[in-house]
C-alpha cells in the first residue's frame, strides 16, 4: 500500500454501496486521497461476479469500481454484525450507501441513529428517486432510469426509444455523488455541522438531460419541439478506408473546409456564416460531409484537419483504447501487479491535482479481505474476533 496523496487524504469514509452507481462515486473520493471501508454482506458485492474474472468474486467490472478500498464483511442481520457498524460510525466523516432508506432504517442506521452515533456525519444516500416523491420505494437499475428520465427517447426517438450502451446513468450519478459527499464535508470543515446528502438517480439524469435535450420546452409554454438537432444529426463519417469524425463548429471552420475540400459554394448554400441558419440546415450539412469524405483516406483527412484546426478523430476500438495516441502517452491505462489476480489493467484517476495528487495507492480488495484488520483496529481482541467468526456475524479470508 502507497500512502494517500490526494486532496482528501485524512478524510475516513465508509461505503455501504453495491453494483455501480455507489462504488463508482465512493471510489472516486478514495482516488482523490480519502480512506474508504467497504462494508459488503458475507455474500459480497454482487458485482464482484459481472462479467469477465479470472477468480471468482474478482470481476474485471468490479475491480473498476472498487479500488482504493478496504473491505469487511459483515452480516447487518446478525446483532453482532450491528455491533461492529455502531462501532465503526464514529470513527468516520461520512457513510455513503445505496441500501434503500427505509430498508437502512430498519437494519437501525437511519439518519437520526448514525447522526446520534456521530454528530458530524455526513450520511450520503444514493438513491433511485427522490425520497420526496411518490417513486420513492422503487428499485431502480440503470435501464430503468435512462428510461424513465427521457434519456432513452433522446437515444433513439420518441417512438422507438433506445438504450445508451453503456451504464451510463450509474456512472454519472456516481460522479454526482462524489461531488455532494465532497461539498457535504467541504461544508462540515468550514462550520463542524455534519447533514444527510441524497442524489436520486431520475432527478440527477433528467437534469443532465434536459440541458440541451429540453430544446423549445425550455420555455413556457413551449416555442418549439424538445431536442437538439445537431445531436440527430451528427453521425460518423465513412473515409476511403475507415472511419472518422469531423466536427467544423464555428462559422469560420465551416468555411475554411468547405473551401479547403473544394466545395465553397456550400458556403452560401448552407448559409453557414449564419449560426441560426445554420441550425437549420445541419442535416443538409451532415449529410453533403458524408458524401465528401470517401475522396480521401483517414490518415488525409486527419492531416488536412489538424492544419485547418477543425475537431477530429479517428476512432478507437474498445480493444485498442489503450493504445490510442494521446491515453497512451498520459499513461492513462496503466497495468498493475494485484496480489491475487496477477497483471491488470486499470483507467487512473483522470483529474489532475498539482500540490495533492490522486493515485492508485489500494488494489481492489477481496471479499472480507480486511475484516480482521479494521476489527482489531476498532479494538477487538483476537478471541472477540474468533468469537465473531464462530457466530458468522463477520466474514474474513
Amino acid at each position: 500500500m502507497q500512502p494517500a496523496t490526494g486532496p482528501l487524504a485524512g478524510l475516513r469514509i465508509l461505503d455501504l454501496t453495491t453494483v455501480l452507481f455507489g462504488p463508482v462515486g465512493a471510489q472516486t473520493l478514495g482516488d482523490w486521497g480519502a480512506e474508504i471501508i467497504k462494508v459488503e454482506s458475507l455474500a459480497g458485492d454482487t458485482w464482484r461476479n459481472s462479467g469477465t474474472f479470472r477468480n471468482r468474486g474478482m470481476s474485471g467490472q468490479f475491480m473498476a469500481a472498487n479500488r482504493n478500498k478496504r473491505s469487511i464483511a459483515l452480516d447487518l442481520k446478525h446483532d453482532s454484525g450491528k455491533s461492529v457498524l455502531r462501532r465503526l460510525i464514529p470513527t468516520v466523516d461520512a457513510l455513503v450507501s445505496n441500501i434503500r432508506p427505509a430498508g437502512l432504517a430498519r437494519l437501525g442506521f437511519g439518519y437520526d441513529t448514525c447522526r446520534d452515533l456521530n454528530p458530524k456525519l455526513v450520511y450520503a444516500v444514493a438513491t433511485g428517486f427522490g425520497q420526496d416523491g411518490p417513486w420513492a420505494a422503487r428499485p431502480a437499475f440503470d435501464e430503468v432510469i435512462q428510461a424513465a428520465s427521457g434519456f432513452a427517447s433522446a437515444m433513439g426517438t420518441d417512438d422507438e426509444p433506445a438504450f445508451v450502451p453503456s451504464l451510463i446513468g450509474d456512472k454519472i450519478c456516481g460522479m454526482a455523488l462524489t461531488a455532494a459527499v465532497t461539498a457535504a464535508l467541504l461544508h462540515r470543515e468550514r462550520t463542524g455541522q455534519g447533514q444527510m446528502v441524497e442524489v436520486p438517480m431520475l432527478e440527477t439524469l433528467a437534469a443532465f438531460n434536459s440541458i440541451e435535450m429540453f430544446g423549445g420546452y425550455a420555455f413556457v409554454p413551449p416555442i418549439g419541439p424538445t431536442g437538439y438537432q445537431r445531436m440527430k444529426a451528427r453521425k460518423p463519417v465513412r473515409t476511403k478506408d475507415g472511419w472518422l469524425t469531423m466536427l467544423p463548429y464555428s462559422a469560420d471552420n465551416w468555411c475554411t473546409f468547405f473551401t479547403e475540400v473544394g466545395h465553397p459554394e456550400c458556403i452560401e448554400q448552407f448559409a453557414v456564416r449564419d449560426p441560426v441558419a445554420r441550425a437549420r440546415n445541419i442535416d443538409a450539412i451532415y449529410d453533403r460531409m458524408r458524401e465528401i469524405a470517401p475522396t480521401r483516406t483517414t490518415a488525409e483527412w486527419e492531416e488536412l484537419l489538424l492544419r485547418i484546426d477543425v475537431p477530429h478523430t479517428a476512432f478507437a476500438k474498445l480493444g485498442e483504447i489503450a493504445e490510442q495516441p494521446h491515453l497512451k502517452a498520459v499513461g492513462m491505462f496503466p497495468e498493475l501487479d494485484h496480489p491475487s489476480e496477477g497483471r491488470i489493467r486499470q483507467a487512473r484517476p483522470a483529474t489532475r491535482f498539482s500540490e495533492t495528487p490522486a493515485a492508485i495507492t489500494r488494489m481492489p480488495p477481496r471479499l472480507g479481505q480486511h475484516t480482521t484488520e479494521i476489527l482489531a483496529e476498532l479494538g477487538y481482541s483476537t478471541a472477540e474476533i474468533e468469537q465473531l467468526q464462530a457466530e458468522k456475524a463477520i466474514g474474513s479470508e
